[in-house]
């Protein structure tokens, strides 16, 4: 199955436009982004997706990756699936299966900031600075207003670069 968004000019522009966008409108158009990053292909894949997510915001992330294995498994190549169920393994407390999952998601769709975001955080918990740093610097190639990764870096700036004298 092949995502919607693959063979769709759509993000490209979308990722071009968010390069000079600022503030509320960088918002939104990363917003748009993953809107389109969502789509699959499959109404029954879209479905266990929704489900995945919304047991995320219930917090009960057993459930989300009850959902999102389902999708990654009649889904293998979409690539929002993995993101979204790294994240809750993420917040299981199962680093290293987020981190798999985050990097197969990559694999997949190389510019998705949000995996690129959630492994930039996996390697700043795992006391990899300069690899959480690298991670980071990716995210802002792609989505250069992005405030989260602006004040993660900033928390590392100093073990990462050193101090000037």
């Amino acid at each position: 199955m092949t995502p919607a968004w693959a063979n769709d000019g759509r993000v490209g522009e979308l990722l071009k436009a968010l390069q000079d966008a600022e503030g509320t409108e960088a918002r939104r158009i990363a917003g748009q982004i993953r809107s389109e990053w969502s789509k699959s292909g499959s109404a029954a894949m879209d479905m266990l997706l929704r489900r995945g997510r919304a047991a995320l915001e219930d917090e009960d992330p057993g459930k989300a990756v009850e959902h999102l294995t389902a999708l990654t498994d009649h889904a293998p190549d979409f690539a929002e699936g993995w993101a979204a169920r790294g994240l809750a393994f993420y917040q299981q407390g199962e680093i290293m299966l987020a981190l798999s999952d985050l990097e197969r998601a990559l694999a997949l769709n190389p510019q998705h900031f949000g995996a690129l975001q959630g492994v930039g955080a996996i390697m700043q918990q795992l006391d990899r600075p300069e690899l959480a740093w690298r991670a980071y610097e990716a995210v802002l190639a792609l989505y250069p207003e992005n405030t989260q990764v602006r004040a993660a870096m900033e928390s590392l700036e100093t073990t990462v670069r050193g101090r000037d004298l």
